[in-house]
């Protein structure tokens, strides 16, 4: 899949992905912009602001003509926000190009970000952060990170806490604009049936008078994490979540990709170890998986299932023990089992590559964040590239005590005697044997 790159006199940069077969394309604005940038004072004003800008510009004043108008051609839009990133996109005919490439300019550019639609769009976000909290096992990856990050940007949730919600101003979202939004700061995407010369310079015409300036710079992520730690979360619930895992390694770290592989086979599908284990022999579970998650300057691997809460020693001990199989160099891993894993991320990875928004949001997002692009090629092949010793290696480095962390949401309240002996049980657990 080859991509084109330009960048605009003000520093913006324009992607454009071919894909000839397809009639479609998707338009994807991508900032260098998230959680991370933010204090304790506007906590969760990325989030907020990617749901204003939907909302109305003095060109078009309200949300129900922008929705009219992408409608109108039988398109998607919708946006994401993440602790580094925030994408704004839209997805239609390959022939509305420009109209999408129009209302998103128009969306970053003039916001008007009117104050009774602030009043509103405050109470979709508080229930929003209701519905995560309903959604344990949408909310044990937050719980999980909170632990691993603390009381920091990165520990913090996206979608913000809700006493700073309530007291975000239009002053606070211009604020963070002029802290952010700058055009070297920005990334436009456009994958489809699409032609490059032609988007390069509908893209010079809509975002090329956006000015450059210097940005907000994130705080560096420092790790001192010396033994296992333990994150309850109470909250009454039939089953229990946990997320439990280790630190591991930066987005631009090569030891990803034998990451990746290493949970693909602890928790990637329903042949992965821990699924079988968890899961089909035990029947402790209902899901069960592991994931490798990297950003800029940290990383880590988190394993998560719903349990019974009878049954919740058993399930930690379980998970503990395949790592701690790893970390001792027994796993016995085979090359079917490693080449089995390698194919289910490669796999996954071609199917959503039939998207392109996927696509946009892939190059937007490795232009923004990696030290350069890599390309669906580039990272099928250093799966490829992974070997079984560079599998084991990374295990034995990364799966330590004193990387261990557990994080938990279920009815264990701390203040009472119950809680209290449930937390030390756990503490207990928390150790590879």
């Amino acid at each position: 899949m080859q991509y084109h790159k330009k960048i605009l006199k003000n520093g913006l940069r324009v992607l454009t992905i071919p894909m000839p077969s397809f009639e479609s394309a998707t338009v994807m604005v991508m900032v260098g912009a998230g959680s991370r940038y933010e204090t304790d004072k506007n906590n969760g004003i990325s989030h907020f602001l990617e749901h204003m800008a939907f909302k109305g510009t003095r060109k078009r004043p309200n949300a129900q003509i922008i929705a009219s108008l992408i409608d109108g051609i039988g398109g998607e839009f919708n946006a994401f926000t993440s602790k580094e990133v925030t994408g704004y996109f839209v997805k239609a005919s390959k022939n509305h190009v420009e109209l999408c490439l129009d209302v998103l300019s128009d969306m970053l550019q003039n916001l008007k970000l009117d104050s009774a639609e602030i009043e509103k769009e405050r109470g979709v976000i508080l229930e929003e952060i209701n519905l995560y909290e309903d959604t344990p096992s949408r909310k044990i990856g937050d719980v999980y990170e909170s632990l691993l990050y603390g009381d920091t940007p990165m520990g913090w949730d996206i979608a913000g806490r809700k006493e700073v919600i309530k007291s975000i101003t239009r002053k606070n979202f211009v604020s963070y604009l002029e802290s952010l939004y700058s055009a070297h700061n920005i990334t436009v995407v456009v994958a489809g049936g699409v032609k490059p010369g032609e988007i390069e310079k509908l893209v010079e015409n809509y975002f090329g008078k956006m000015v450059s300036f210097d940005i907000l710079k994130h705080k560096k992520l420092v790790e001192n994490q010396v033994k296992p730690s333990l994150n309850i979360k109470h909250k009454n619930t039939e089953q229990v979540h946990i997320g439990i895992g280790f630190r591991t390694v930066s987005l631009n770290s090569g030891e990803r990709y034998a990451l990746s592989v290493l949970s693909a086979i602890l928790g990637g599908g329903m042949s992965s170890r821990l699924f079988s284990e968890v899961r089909e022999k035990r029947g402790l579970a209902y899901y069960v998986r592991t994931g490798s998650e990297h950003y800029k300057d940290a990383g880590n691997l988190v394993s998560t299932a719903g349990l019974d809460p009878k049954r919740i020693e058993e399930g930690i001990e379980v998970i503990l023990d395949q790592y701690s199989k790893f970390a001792k160099g027994k796993a016995n891993v085979t090359k079917k089992e490693l080449e089995k894993a390698k194919e289910y991320s490669k796999g996954h990875l071609v199917l959503e590559l039939e998207d392109s928004r996927f696509v946009a949001a892939f190059y937007a997002q490795s232009e923004l964040l990696d030290i350069k692009v890599e390309t669906p090629e580039d990272l099928i092949e250093n799966t490829d590239k992974v070997t079984l010793e560079q599998v084991e290696a990374a295990a034995k480095k990364y799966f330590v005590n004193k990387g261990l962390n557990l994080a938990i949401i279920g009815n264990f309240d701390p203040s009472t005697s119950s809680g209290l002996a449930s937390r030390q049980r756990f503490e207990k657990l928390l150790r590879l044997s």
